[in-house]
């Protein structure tokens, strides 16, 4: 800094602290100090070196106080256009930071910063002070190599520049190959990271590269420890008589899995007969809790993985096989023990009384989701005939399924009815075909089934004051109601904006926007304007399905909070829940919680990240062939095109060549300036593909020649 620099600082920093000094806004301040219009740059300057040392600080009102800002601590999240924004714990809205603001924080940083901006009604802004730890301490990515040296693209787009790998640090690697990258500099504003190469991946190109790319960058487990395997195998031993001792055996009673074709681990059966009082409904769960005990090496295992991952070309378990897709799967015709959730519910869909008993079931039939919804929706003979005795059963089944699901409905429940990808590979992991997993009457009725006995159970723990773990989703902030309010005011709907959001103001909105051109994007926006369902020891019920109580309780195979609970259930049905038991569950419950939420978030991510993925590798085989397809989003960058498919492609305006095309935020259209041309959601539209991203994972669309002439579909 020059000595008259340093002079000016000093001048201004004595007037400010001054006792008469209020806080004044930058134009005050000049104005104060006779400082003319063409030197407030300068003055912004010193301020701005002030602020930096800590000296003062910028109030919310944007006016110079003396002092320091409060400094507050997060975790910097890092955007792909430079900028990024600061995740606090416990804190729903995140602070924005501009790319000037940043001060050298690396994606996952923990820092610390001060609030610079907090306009009313918008997201506050920050500036990082100080980095206090670096969250990401490995990278994974594409290796390319120059002359004397290499560097690695990474995968994560959060992640905003190469890693560079000097000479004699690439490990043998070739260009093309995917590498982990272990970080030995994290650079700086013109330094790029540096780092060492600590494990090859593969080629790029070779099958299963891409995908144990996404599993080496979500950091997920893929071997078991030879410890936990060997437990897993003493203790995966067929039941036994002493197993079956002191339990409710309900082996003759007519029950089924109804699962995918390709399931392996079956952990829920059903029954169903008909009563005097309306229906008794059985759901049966795998006892898991019998073969992992609490604090040994497959529970500790388990609890660490929290959720078991699925992935486009493989699963990752949260057991071990050998009890997952063994003993604890409830496969035809063999002995299981089981945790029941027996109810009998009214004509009207009440549950008017249950019992929650330990079981030995043996189950009639593997079904498929397939098969029941031939019998049910198509009354195929073949399967008619093949599944005769148990016609009966499936018939009452959708019977009680649709007055469940009229039930949820009356009472506000929220369907998200978002096609999910089912995805068919070739041997070599390739997609060959990709479509809409349908939903059809026995997926439903599962779904239903599963609803009513989690529902039950949550309520029975809660009303029985014990440590427990529910799943909750809160109500959405009144903020983000509020701009989607705003939103959907523009296509003519309404949500009522009060002090509290009711889960039924939402149904009625995706309702009256089903089959419209904006229903998909309305639906999206209104998720998003959701909180996130996570585990939590104190119930709080769950929002989205307008429930006052709700758990996980019918998948221990791959969900550790559902183990977690059967251990509470079993405990307390054996009299065992004394005194020290409760503290023990009160203590750790809440860590449970956490990190279960934490686990689902990373598998969910990592699950979609292979579904990108493998779109992006079907339609990188299909450059220049076209497609129909539907407009679902438009923005000022383009139009959003999804296909029947599932697939969503970006036709960018520099692409859109007859014309320039403006867009009107309020008509969320696309307009061409000269020819009048409009794009708009919902429309039925013919692309062509003209690129694909396997990194940024990104597909591009051109709108074909004859794209207007299906204006009249629309």
């Amino acid at each position: 800094m020059s000595n008259t620099f340093e002079k000016r600082k000093k001048v201004i920093y004595d007037f400010m602290c001054d006792d008469l000094y209020v806080p004044m806004k930058l134009k005050e301040i000049a104005i104060l100090l006779q400082i003319p219009k063409e030197q407030r740059d300068e003055l912004k300057e010193v301020l701005n070196a002030l602020e930096e040392e800590g000296k003062i600080y910028v109030s919310k009102k944007g006016k110079y106080v003396k002092g320091q800002a409060q400094r507050l601590t997060g975790t910097f999240q890092a955007n792909v256009r430079g900028f990024g924004f600061i995740l606090r714990e416990g804190e729903e809205e995140d602070v924005f930071i501009s790319e000037e603001n940043i001060n050298g924080a690396f994606q996952g940083d923990e820092v610390e910063f001060i609030i610079t901006k907090a306009p009313e009604g918008r997201r506050r802004e920050g500036k990082i002070v100080r980095i206090l730890s670096h969250g990401t301490t490995k990278v994974i990515g594409l290796y390319e190599k120059s002359k004397n040296f290499g560097f690695v693209r990474p995968d994560n787009q959060r992640m905003l520049k190469d890693i560079y790998i000097p000479a004699g640090k690439e490990k043998g690697a070739m260009t093309g190959h995917k590498v982990v990258v272990e970080l030995t500099s994290y650079g700086g504003e013109n330094m790029k990271p540096e780092g060492k190469i600590i494990e090859i991946i593969g080629h790029i190109n070779d099958p299963g590269t891409d995908i144990m790319s996404i599993v080496k960058g979500y950091d997920l487990p893929v071997e078991f420890s030879e410890k936990v395997l060997n437990q897993a195998e003493r203790v995966g031993k067929e039941v036994s008589e002493a197993d079956m001792e002191g339990r409710m055996d309900i082996r003759d009673w007519q029950m089924v899995t109804i699962d995918g074709e390709d399931a392996k681990d079956l952990d829920d059966a059903v029954s169903l007969t008909e009563t005097e009082r309306g229906y008794q409904l059985g759901v049966h769960i795998a006892d898991v809790t019998n073969y992992v005990q609490e604090r040994s090496a497959l529970d500790r295992e388990a609890l660490k993985r929290g959720t078991s991952v699925y992935l486009a070309d493989r699963v990752i378990p949260m057991l071990p096989h050998k009890l997952s897709n063994g003993i604890c799967s409830l496969n035809e015709g063999e002995n299981r023990l089981a945790l029941s959730c027996i109810m009998t519910v009214s004509p009207k869909g009440e549950v008017i009384d249950h019992v929650i008993a330990e079981t030995v079931i043996r189950v009639d039939r593997r079904m498929s989701y397939t098969s029941v919804a031939k019998i049910l929706e198509e009354r195929d003979e073949s399967e008619c005939e093949k599944y005769r005795e148990l016609v009966p059963m499936f018939e009452k089944m959708a019977e009680v399924s649709k007055i469940l699901r009229n039930r949820r409905k009356q009472r506000g429940s929220i369907d998200f009815d978002f096609p999910e990808t089912k995805m068919i590979l070739d041997e070599a992991g390739k997609p060959v075909e990709l479509k809409p997993y349908e939903r059809n009457t026995a997926t439903k009725m599962i779904e239903d089934f599963m609803l009513l006995a989690n529902e039950t159970v949550a309520e029975e723990y809660f009303w029985r004051e014990l440590p427990f773990l529910y799943r909750t989703h809160e109500a959405p902030d009144e903020d983000k109601i509020k701009k989607l309010s705003t939103f959907i005011n523009n296509f003519g709907y309404h949500i009522h904006v009060g002090n509290e959001v009711r889960p039924k103001e939402v149904q009625k909105l995706l309702a009256k926007a089903e089959g419209t051109p904006e229903e998909a994007l309305i639906s999206r926006l209104a998720l998003r304007s959701m909180k996130q369902a996570k585990y939590a020891p104190e119930n709080t019920g769950h929002f989205g399905l307008a429930a006052k109580y709700y758990t996980h309780f019918t998948s221990p195979i791959r969900r550790y909070p559902d183990l977690q609970i059967h251990r509470i259930i079993k405990e307390s049905i054996r009299g065992r829940l004394n005194g020290d038991r409760i503290e023990h569950y009160e203590k750790i419950l809440p860590e449970v919680a956490m990190q279960s939420s934490m686990m689902e978030r990373r598998a969910e991510e990592a699950e979609r990240e292979t579904v990108k993925l493998k779109k992006v590798e079907y339609m990188q085989e299909r450059i220049g062939e076209e497609f129909e397809g539907v407009i679902s989003g438009i923005t000022k960058w383009g139009a959003y095109v999804e296909l029947p498919n599932t697939i969503e492609g970006l036709v960018h305006v520099t692409s859109m060549r007859d014309d320039h095309y403006e867009y009107w935020e309020e008509q969320y259209e696309l307009i061409g300036e000269h020819t009048r041309n409009v794009y708009k959601l919902g429309q039925v539209v013919r692309v062509r593909v003209i690129g694909t991203d396997r990194l940024q994972r990104t597909i591009d669309f051109e709108f074909c020649d004859d794209a207007q002439e299906y204006d009249d579909d629309f």
